[in-house]
């Protein structure tokens, strides 16, 4: 079972976080080539994929909106998540990650314009950010599409500590 969905876009289905999602989420959580530039994060136990939806499922009741399980429109399958953290209630941290076989299709970008459309409606100016390391240049892509300019070029792979790319003015002008 799974929910019906939160939100859409034209290709997509957002749907709220449920326990039900853990073995389709754990799919794509737990395969190397997710993980690509951060094989530390891999889930290795269902177990830590449940512990991630259970603290999404928190986020979505505290802050009203928090990371979404995506799926294609006429499909039950998880094809990816994403959405949206607040960050000590200052800042809204845009995150999304999909299976390989969906990534290049422009589904990170679509489900991203519509968490910045969310962002600016619940908090019109709250800027948005999205930590990325820096040689994951699909996903630095997919924050220039959005509008999201380089704020701090971090460090890399080796250290672990992501770039920061981040908006250079608040949203909702």
């Amino acid at each position: 079972m799974h929910s019906v969905p939160e939100d859409s876009t034209d290709r997509l289905h957002l749907c709220r976080p449920l326990t039900d999602d853990a073995p389709g989420l754990y799919a794509i959580l737990s395969d190397p080539r997710v993980w690509e530039h951060y094989p530390s994060l891999r889930n290795t136990a269902i177990t830590q994929t449940k512990a991630t939806l259970e603290r999404w499922m928190r986020g979505w009741d505290a802050d009203g909106i928090g990371t979404w399980i995506v799926r294609e429109h006429g499909s039950d399958a998880i094809v990816g998540y994403g959405g949206l953290s607040l960050r000590g209630g200052l800042v809204w941290n845009l995150g999304y990650r999909f299976a390989p076989e969906a990534q290049g299709r422009g589904l990170a970008t679509e489900l991203g314009r519509r968490a910045l459309e969310r962002a600016a409606r619940l908090t019109g100016n709250c800027p948005v950010i999205a930590y990325l390391l820096e040689e994951n240049a699909a996903s630095g892509a997919v924050a220039e599409k959005l509008g999201l300019q380089l704020v701090d070029g971090g460090q890399t792979q080796e250290t672990r500590t992501p770039r920061r790319c981040g908006s250079s003015s608040r949203i909702g002008r």
